[in-house]
């Protein structure tokens, strides 16, 4: 189920959104929870001070005390996976969302069909990302690592070790032999010695793949024109 927050200061605005929001997800069978908000503090504090989670958050940008931009920059340290909605009138703010790991900028002139769409990628997007795990299984350990988790896969040696949000995890299997394992189009090589996770990448610039921890990885020359292929084919299949 996809927990969902909605947060606007005019009450107008809440109950349309919710509307379009129940109506969109309801026809593609995707459950759901939706709680909103007519102020921006207590969505900040129910998030920071009482631990609620959710995986999608609609924001108003133009709201009073807070704008919208203020509060997905305080709620992303306790949220890091979340994606943001951000509803505006204003089209200056809709700059590179991509870059600013905000997931879409919706226009209130053209509101909802962009919402529907909008909301309906994230909604895939949350499901994709929410699916397999990878095993790691010896006789002194058991450890299961999240798809969605994992950044990237490097040699390590003649074994393979795995970076995750969690941490570094080695694993007694060559490089190619995890990639064959995980068996997920999300897995791409961006050299002989790397596997990234599509889902963790956020740029392709001047040969490098910048990813949501912040590192950047080189890709090889030989491998850069599959891996902007291969990166627009995924998308293009899932959203």
């Amino acid at each position: 189920m996809i927990q969902i927050a909605i947060c606007d200061d005019e009450e107008a605005a809440v109950f349309l959104h919710e509307g379009i929001v129940k109506k969109c997800l309801q026809e593609g069978g995707i459950g759901h929870k939706i709680t909103t908000y007519m102020h921006s503090d207590n969505l900040l504090y129910d998030i920071t001070e009482d631990g609620f989670f959710y995986d999608l958050i609609l924001l108003d940008i133009e709201m009073p005390n807070m704008s919208g931009m203020e509060i997905s920059e305080k709620i992303k340290p306790y949220l890091p996976g979340v994606k943001i909605i951000f509803i505006t009138s204003h089209l200056e703010y809709a700059i590179d969302a991509f870059e600013l790991s905000i997931f879409r900028y919706v226009p209130k002139n053209n509101l909802e069909r962009r919402l529907v769409t909008a909301v309906t990628d994230a909604a895939k997007l949350i499901e994709l990302e929410a699916g397999q795990e990878y095993t790691i299984q010896t006789s002194s350990r058991l450890e299961r690592i999240p798809y969605k988790a994992i950044c990237y896969i490097q040699r390590d040696g003649k074994n393979a070790s795995i970076v995750s949000d969690a941490g570094v995890s080695k694993v007694r299997k060559s490089l190619q032999q995890v990639y064959d394992e995980l068996n997920a189009q999300e897995f791409i090589f961006i050299d002989r010695g790397c596997i990234v996770n599509i889902i963790q990448i956020i740029k392709i610039s001047d040969g490098m793949a910048a990813l949501k921890n912040g590192e950047q990885l080189p890709i090889s020359r030989s491998h850069l024109q599959k891996v902007k292929q291969e990166i627009n084919r995924f998308w293009g299949a899932h959203i």
